[in-house]
């Protein structure tokens, strides 16, 4: 199965405070922050919140404040798949969005999304708990061979376990948290 989803493009603005502005094509904006090592907080214009939290085999589950859960899948170039596979959301501020969008427009990046690449529909609190033992032990590996920096994961990740927000040469901003 390949789906072609709705691609939503995004900015993300680092805040002096350390929080994030995320900016949508579509004219959401959400404001986010880090809560700990692989969640953060968000609220959003529309007057939804709620928390994102990375977990293993690059899946983050967004849980919104009323309780609803919902699972999307990093799947590389600054792209995330959400919504069972109908939008696809891509960060436009991180190297590796802008160097997705080239290699798409090139036709060497697939714009369609396979069946392998689609989020699980729902999770079990014993699946969840496995997919987060294996993220603490992707960023233990991370941490041990490049001597601490970056605990995200994905493709280059955001988060420096020791300082907070990456500072690259995208203006102190180098990738999504967490699509």
């Amino acid at each position: 199965m390949i789906n072609r989803p709705r691609e939503t493009p995004y900015r993300d603005e680092l805040l002096a405070d350390g929080s994030v502005h995320r900016r949508y094509e579509d004219g959401r904006e959400e404001w986010r922050r880090r809560e700990g090592g692989t969640r953060v907080r968000w609220h959003d214009n529309q007057g939804a919140s709620g928390t994102d939290e990375q977990l293993g085999g690059r899946i983050i589950k967004r849980r919104y404040s009323d309780g609803r859960v919902t699972y999307g899948r990093d799947i590389g170039y600054g792209r995330t798949v959400w919504d069972r596979g109908e939008t696809l959301l891509v960060n436009k501020t991180s190297f590796g969005g802008r160097m997705g969008t080239l290699l798409g427009g090139l036709g060497l990046v697939a714009l369609a999304v396979t069946a392998a690449q689609l989020p699980p529909e729902e999770l079990t609190p014993e699946e969840e708990e496995e997919l987060r033992q294996q993220q603490q032990q992707q960023q233990a590996a991370a941490q041990n061979s490049s001597g601490g920096g970056d605990a995200g994961g994905g493709d280059g990740g955001d988060w420096d376990s020791g300082d907070g927000w990456n500072s690259d040469d995208d203006g102190g901003w180098s990738d999504d948290d967490f699509g």
